[in-house]
């Protein structure tokens, strides 16, 4: 199940985060979120604006957390090396983590975001070979790069509507 986050949920989405970069660390992608990405400030500003969504079991443990933030991007207006697929309104999954107990958590949160707004797009690290996987193995197009807020380089990618979940 995946349902909006409430503030009261910050330790444990906090707690999730922290395992998802620890397996980013371990798997080759140290840089991409460091030691303390997202910050607590910024899951909080997430929540607030409704754009933070957590998934659950029955029992309501969070198994993973993401951003859907719908509208444009600011670090989204230049791409470099490639083209967007289409300009149509769009909403883009940021910082998804997993606390890595369950398969399936990106499927369930792609199905989640597709039944909000078809246009999707999503960028991540030259290093995060899982989330590099996990966009094509779903229907996400590399389009080019783009250069997030501390200048950094990401491999941005977009699923045009139409576009069946494999």
């Amino acid at each position: 199940m995946i349902r909006t986050a409430q503030i009261t949920d910050l330790p444990e989405i906090m707690a999730v985060y922290a395992q998802a970069r620890k397996y980013m660390a371990e798997n080759g992608n140290a840089a991409q979120w460091g030691a303390a990405y997202p910050s607590e400030e910024l899951v909080k500003e997430d929540i607030r604006l409704g754009q933070c969504f957590v998934g659950t079991d029955d029992k309501e443990k969070i198994h993973f957390v993401f951003a859907l933030i719908i509208g444009e991007d600011p670090t989204y207006l230049r791409i470099e090396q490639g083209a967007w697929l289409n300009n149509s309104p769009y909403g883009t999954i940021h910082r998804l983590g997993s606390d890595g107990t369950r398969k399936g958590c990106f499927a369930e949160c792609l199905t989640f975001c597709l039944n909000r707004i078809p246009n999707l797009c999503a960028d991540t690290h030259r290093n995060n070979l899982t989330m590099q996987h996990l966009l094509e193995k779903y229907g996400f197009r590399r389009c080019g790069i783009i250069y997030v807020k501390d200048g950094s380089e990401r491999l941005a990618y977009q699923r045009e509507p139409g576009n069946n979940l494999n």
